[in-house]
């Protein structure tokens, strides 16, 4: 086979380290940034957090203290690039990070037992033969985090006989769910299902006529009851509708899981940090970014006059000052690039979030939602000039605070629709006005999607009634049956 030797000529479009850690930087919220920051901390020397010792806040950079003598190792390296001079000043950013000094304002999150620990405290009071201890014991870490048992009996009878090798029928197993594991509080731990998990707290209430109402409900109605076909019920139990409501109104106020009551203490708190504020100024709206996201860093001035003192070496280094002049500069280098890319990470949030905020300037300043506007990606990357993958990579994860409320960025992109006017409309604005029709129907009979479609119209949106159907999904609206009240 004959080689060949040819041209090509070829468009390739490759990301520097530079920039490659650009784009993993904007997609961080505040939280995973300050990890990050504190991750390069702790590898490069060079880069260092603190405060300006420098009075005058209006100049951040700090001017050359040292002389202009150079020497011929700067033709090698470039030691001007890491000496304290107007270009490349030790950095800072005028915020206000956390220091020693600052209060720590974190949640403490105290351990706790876990669900299944408190059952089996519960289970040790009761008066079980040692086999029954076990297998009560098998019962509760059974159950799931809901306090459900939803494995079948039989499965847990081949369980305990080959892992324990205790034999036991389906019957027994039963009898102790029922006696011991049921018996637990909170109540309904141990049910099989939503409708035992009810029975089992209402037959714990005292009884009156409106609880046997409720048990008769779900013991021999059940399927009417869930799809709340109200009047079969009310007919077959030849009781009235206020009887049933009062029966009802027993149900909606159970725990349909009740062992995640048990498992509140022992969870996380989940806080959301805002990386934006919003603030209406008089008739003028100011963004401001968290103080976390623009942290005080700077570089080392350590590091700095060592590169200097390697300058002013006469003659040619030995191999000793050359790698430590190469790790010197490897880790300036690399200190500057990441509080570059801090930098270029503020001025991106900061753009991208003021062309949001002047993009829906009538939401910010009334928090109407109706008055938000239809936006996507592409209208805020054509604002700021950037590309739409780096605008996404901004809005993802990222929340705002303002006057209504705090919301993650991608709560106000939205698609749009025309209206009979010719006018583009928030998709939405058409879910808030579909909300408020929700809100506001006859509970006793409520609106079709066919209906929805008929009253959206006459404000002006002519909307298929699938589109209805997925808005309404998506809004976590049931279909109207569903949404039946007596």
């Amino acid at each position: 086979m004959a080689l060949k030797q040819s041209l090509q000529q070829k468009m390739l479009q490759k990301l520097s380290p530079q920039q490659i850690q650009l784009m993993k930087m904007l997609q961080l919220p505040t939280i995973a940034l300050e990890a990050r920051i504190k991750e390069e901390m702790e590898v490069n020397p060079a880069l260092e957090e603190g405060k300006d010792d420098q009075k005058d806040a209006d100049d951040d950079y700090q001017e050359d203290d040292y002389g202009e003598e150079i020497s011929d190792a700067e033709k090698e390296f470039d030691f001007s690039d890491y000496m304290d001079d107007d270009e490349t000043p030790d950095y800072k950013y005028q915020a206000n990070n956390y220091s020693s000094d600052d209060e720590d304002k974190s949640i403490p999150i105290g351990t706790a037992s876990t669900f299944h620990d408190r059952l089996l405290s519960q289970l040790n009071l009761s008066r079980l033969t040692e086999q029954e201890a076990i297998i009560c014991e098998h019962l509760v870490g059974s159950l799931d985090d809901s306090g459900y048992l939803r494995r079948e009996l039989s499965s847990i009878v081949d369980d305990m006989a080959f892992t324990q090798n205790i034999m036991v029928s389906e019957e027994e197993l039963e009898a102790l769910l029922v006696k011991h594991i049921q018996d637990l509080d909170p109540a309904g731990i141990g049910a099989r299902d939503l409708q035992e998990c009810l029975l089992i707290q209402l037959k714990r209430k005292a009884h009156s006529v409106t609880i046997r109402t409720a048990i008769e409900v779900l013991e021999n109605h059940y399927t009417e009851f869930i799809k709340k076909h109200y009047d079969k019920i009310t007919h077959r139990l030849e009781i009235s509708d206020d009887d049933l409501k009062e029966a009802i109104d027993e149900i909606t106020q159970l725990n349909p899981k009740p062992g995640n009551s048990l498992n509140e203490s022992s969870r996380p708190v989940e806080q959301v940090i805002p990386d934006f504020t919003v603030t209406n100024e008089g008739d003028k709206l100011q963004v401001s970014l968290n103080g976390r996201n623009a942290p005080e860093l700077r570089m080392s001035k350590k590091y700095s006059e060592m590169l200097e003192d390697f300058a002013r070496i006469k003659g040619k280094p030995n191999k000793a000052q050359r790698d430590a002049m190469m790790f010197v500069k490897q880790k300036l280098d690399s200190a500057r690039w990441f509080v570059d890319a801090i930098k270029q990470r503020q001025n991106t949030l900061i753009m991208t979030m003021e062309a949001i905020v002047n993009y829906q300037q009538a939401y910010f300043e009334t928090g109407d939602e109706t008055k938000m506007r239809p936006m996507i990606l592409k209208d805020i990357a054509e604002i700021v000039g950037m590309d739409i993958s780096t605008i996404s990579r901004v809005s993802n994860s990222k929340y705002v605070q303002t006057s209504y409320g705090t919301f993650p960025l991608k709560y106000f992109f939205s698609e749009s629709l025309t209206n009979d006017e010719g006018e583009e409309v928030s998709t939405r604005e058409v879910k808030k006005i579909l909300q408020d029709l929700i809100a506001s129907e006859d509970k006793k009979k409520p609106w079709t999607d066919e209906h929805m479609v008929k009253e959206l119209k006459d404000k002006g949106y002519n909307i298929a009634r699938r589109t209805v159907a997925k808005y309404r999904e998506q809004l976590d609206i049931p279909v109207a049956r569903l949404r039946k009240e007596l």
